[in-house]
């Protein structure tokens, strides 16, 4: 897909809107540092905790509807995030998805640069370009603009503020794609349950102004529920 996600990409808007683009909470995979790509792993406690710190922050952003990607780890930090504020319903997406990352999946950092140190030298230069069967820049670029088709087509049907829960790499293009970055480097550091805030404000000639307001925005932690509070009171 051609193009960039700039501000002609969104001039069609008519209202100011907000996109929050999140990483979901720490998984088993990530605690563990291992390389997830498209295994389908579930979020740990700590996890669950970020993901309720991000859903008690983005309710007071007014949030109107939450997207997703449909692996483990993302659904559960989406539902809770879509609990917190007090969304109905969570929609899922594939071209969320994280990055297939190809011969490094399930492997740890220490175990792909063991198993592979030629493969693993060009991955810490060229990222997953270097890296057999891994999804390619180019793929990544049009997924990611199709997922700002997406999230766009919301907010002409009037959602204001519009959340959508990925991944890591994911991220990474859908950020790119802003500026019309092809290429992996620099990479942006993501972290899990961090906030990417995009403002886009409409204005006259057919344009719309484009701020990233926040940029791996780390949630306060939630306040403990009754039960926590409970048990650090010693009391159940």
């Amino acid at each position: 897909m051609n193009g960039t996600a700039d501000s002609a990409f969104f001039s069609s808007l008519e209202e100011e809107t907000h996109f929050y683009l999140i990483r979901h909470g720490r998984s088993e995979g990530n605690a563990n540092g291992l390389f997830q790509g498209r295994l389908d792993m579930e979020l740990d406690e700590t996890g669950r905790a970020q993901a309720r710190a991000a859903g008690e922050w983005l309710a007071k952003q007014g949030i109107d509807a939450i997207f997703s990607s449909p692996l483990a780890r993302a659904a559960e930090t989406a539902r809770i995030i879509a609990s917190g504020c007090a969304l109905p319903e969570v929609r899922f997406d594939p071209m969320l998805a994280e990055i297939d990352t190809g011969l490094f999946t399930g492997l740890s950092f220490k175990e792909s640069r063991e198993r592979h140190p030629e493969v693993y030298a060009a991955f810490e230069g060229r990222s997953w370009e270097a890296v057999p069967g891994a999804e390619k820049a180019d793929a990544l670029y049009d997924r990611a603009m199709g997922a700002w088709s997406l999230l766009r087509s919301r907010a002409l049907a009037g959602d204001r503020a519009i959340a959508c829960v990925s991944h890591g790499g994911f991220i990474q293009w859908l950020v790119r794609s802003t500026f019309g970055c092809r290429s992996w480097m620099p990479l942006l550091t993501t972290s899990n349950c961090g906030v990417f805030e995009l403002l886009v404000d409409p204005k006259p000639a057919g344009m719309a102004y484009l701020q990233w307001r926040h940029v791996n925005f780390q949630p306060p932690p939630a306040a403990p529920s009754p039960d926590e509070k409970a048990s650090h009171n010693g009391s159940a």
